[in-house]
């Protein structure tokens, strides 16, 4: 049985972990079957959005410790490999060409907060708990942090990286690492809700563009080679079939055409 379920409805690519009794930890199969979910959600057509959900009372536990277990007695190469699936994992996730959600509806500890913060959006449930905890167990949170750190900014990494203390969804809410926070699951669907109704209302090829905008802006400068790179973006969009029909849309006060499709 697939550790991740997936579905498609209505636009809406949903990847689901499904190990509850293991509070969703990774382990080798959760790995191997989340990054193979996420492609495929990635390259399939008619899916517009990536919700990123938990069965359980944990969205994700971070790293199994049977697995844990396992690997330390595994040599450098094993480890290596092991790391990099990992870091594979977070990197799909983080390049998807379609907004991707984060539905936090338990703990998310370790890896788990990196899956929130490599995701686009993320809703959380108030009683989320979070934890950068491998300081703990010996470990450092090495293949998450280029995710984290963007996400929350180095100076709160330094306390949290440390400490390994959990912290609450309201701070998790605070410091950047969630978007939206609400009482309980019914709340919570509604929000995902009208977060993908919002992502929907928008322009697919315009998402892409502005996710490959972001990467192309992170960590540098603002001089004249970036604002001609800004320039020479929107110039090319603005003259795309979709721009072009989303400007003649909101004139003639109709949707655009990518929304019937759906």
């Amino acid at each position: 049985m697939s550790a991740v379920a997936t579905e498609i409805d209505q636009g809406v690519g949903i990847a689901t972990l499904c190990r509850a009794e293991r509070h969703n930890a990774f382990d080798e199969a959760l790995i191997a079957d989340l990054s193979a979910a996420l492609r495929e959600l990635d390259a399939a057509e008619d899916a517009r959005v990536v919700v990123l959900s938990a069965l359980g009372k944990s969205f994700c536990a971070g790293a199994d410790l049977a697995w844990m277990r396992r690997a330390a007695a595994y040599g450098e190469a094993e480890n290596l490999s092991d790391a990099r699936k990992l870091a594979e994992l977070l990197r799909i996730l983080n390049e998807m060409s379609k907004p991707t959600v984060a539905r936090v509806q338990g703990p998310a500890y370790g890896g788990g907060v990196g899956l929130v913060a490599a995701c686009d959006i993320a809703i959380a449930t108030y009683d989320a708990q979070f934890a950068l905890s491998e300081a703990k167990l010996g470990l450092i949170p090495a293949v998450i942090s280029p995710y984290v750190v963007e996400a929350i900014g180095a100076r709160k990494a330094r306390r949290y990286f440390l400490s390994a203390e959990r912290f609450s969804a309201a701070e998790a809410y605070r410091i950047g690492l969630v978007h939206e926070i609400v009482p309980g699951l019914e709340e919570l669907d509604q929000a995902v809700g009208e977060v993908i109704d919002a992502l929907l209302a928008c322009g697919p090829a315009a998402q892409r563009e502005c996710k490959q905008l972001l990467r192309d802006l992170a960590g540098r400068a603002t001089d004249a080679e970036l604002i001609d790179h800004t320039a020479r973006a929107i110039t090319r969009v603005r003259a795309s079939a979709e721009a072009r029909e989303g400007i003649a849309a909101f004139l003639e006060k109709r949707q655009p055409d990518w929304l019937p499709e759906l």
